[in-house]
């Protein structure tokens, strides 16, 4: 269990450090370091996730570096595509999931190679498109709610590139909107669990919330002396052979088993 307490860690250390793609690494310690089933993994990630990302958010919120109205824009329907999400996840398999999680990995990857860039100071805003920032909250929820992943890398580039926020505002607005989807769609995931007589761990959920927590703060404080450009690098190599390694697990296990190959016997 040393290994599970040491993905938790690195959880809340990679968010501190990034800003976002911590949770991504929550449901493969779940499954491969815990062993928890998929689907329960994938719900007690979104806890996990949205305490984690709840006590990020609070010293954003003191510093008033949050912006609520994009909190209104792209969080209200990220909350409800969320819950969608996890309302449909009752007609995927466990490894579906895990098979639309890897691809959500390798995707993460490519947009942690590619970080977003701030808007430069002085420069004029450009206009903000509540149709266009509303949707694609409603699709990263859903994402977030099939998947279990606050879905981050994919938050900030759209409140920069659509919403125009700068990255001081970005970070903290990220954080809140994840918490409100991973709380809304673990709220789902309650009931869809319970209908399968699973239950969630909660012990484990607290426990994973905490060391996560802790780690963030560190994450922060280390980010301030370390190149955010090579950290980037790094946790995006590590998310490729990551994602790889759940599609070469999980792939074998939605083919169709071959044909035999027993010796024909003539008559």
């Amino acid at each position: 269990m040393i290994f599970a307490w040491i993905g938790a860690a690195l959880i809340g250390l990679s968010l501190g450090l990034l800003g976002s793609g911590g949770s991504i690494l929550t449901v493969p310690v779940l499954v491969y370091l815990v062993g928890e089933p998929e689907k329960l993994a994938i719900a007690e990630s979104l806890a996990i996730v949205g305490g984690i990302s709840l006590m990020g958010a609070a010293p954003y919120a003191l510093k008033r570096q949050i912006d609520w109205r994009s909190v209104l824009w792209f969080g209200v329907p990220g909350v409800v595509g969320t819950y969608l999400g996890a309302a449909l996840s009752v007609y995927l398999s466990g490894v579906v999931q895990l098979l639309l999680f890897a691809a959500v990995m390798l995707l993460a990857a490519v947009m942690m190679c590619r970080p977003p860039k701030a808007q430069p100071e002085g420069q004029a805003v450009p206009p903000r498109s509540p149709l266009k920032i509303g949707a694609e909250g409603l699709g990263v929820g859903v994402l977030t709610g099939l998947v279990g992943v606050g879905g981050g890398f994919l938050i900030i580039p759209a409140l920069v590139l659509l919403g125009g926020l700068p990255m001081s505002l970005a970070v903290g607005t990220s954080l809140l909107i994840i918490a409100a989807k991973s709380f809304a769609g673990f709220a789902k995931y309650v009931t869809v669990l319970a209908e399968q007589n699973l239950s969630m761990h909660w012990n484990l959920i607290l426990m994973f919330t905490a060391i996560g927590v802790a780690g963030s703060f560190l994450g922060a404080r280390v980010s301030r002396k370390v190149s955010n450009e090579g950290l980037r690098k790094g946790f995006a190599a590590f998310l490729i052979v990551m994602g790889v390694y759940v599609l070469a697990t999980n792939v074998p296990r939605v083919l169709p088993p071959p044909p035999s190959t027993g010796a024909h016997v003539p008559r």
